[in-house]
C-alpha cells in the first residue's frame, strides 16, 4: 500500500474552528470538504447515507483534555486534532491511492 500523506496548514491559534456542544462536535462542513476533496455542500448529506464516517478519540496523559476527531471517505482518511477551547492543533490528511479505506472503517448499516 503506498500511503501519501499531506500536512494542512494550521489556522492561527485564536481561530475557534470546532464547537462542542451537548456533548457533540460542530465541525464546519467547508472544513470537512477541503480535507477529504468534496464540495462542502455535498458533506450533510454523505454524513447521513453514512457515506463520510467518523471517530471521536479523547486525550490521555500529555493529550489530556484534547480530542482527535478522524474521518474517512472513499481513500482519504482526515484527522482534527483540538484543544479544550475546540481551537485546531493539527491536521492531516492520508490518501491511499486506489485503496479505499477499510470497510471496518465504515458504519454498519442497522
Amino acid at each position: 500500500m503506498i500511503e501519501r500523506r499531506q500536512e494542512i496548514p494550521l489556522p492561527r491559534p485564536s481561530e475557534r474552528v470546532i464547537e462542542f456542544s451537548d456533548n457533540t462536535f460542530l465541525v464546519d462542513a467547508a472544513l470537512i470538504g477541503e480535507l477529504l476533496q468534496i464540495p462542502a455542500a455535498r458533506v450533510p448529506a454523505l454524513m447521513r447515507d453514512g457515506k463520510i464516517t467518523s471517530a471521536c478519540e479523547r486525550g490521555v496523559d500529555a493529550h489530556a483534555g484534547e480530542f482527535r476527531l478522524t474521518f474517512f471517505y472513499r481513500n482519504r482518511r482526515a484527522r482534527l486534532g483540538t484543544d479544550p477551547e475546540g481551537r485546531i492543533l493539527r491536521k492531516s490528511v492520508i490518501d491511499f491511492g486506489d485503496r479505499p479505506t477499510p470497510d471496518a472503517l465504515h458504519r454498519a448499516d442497522t
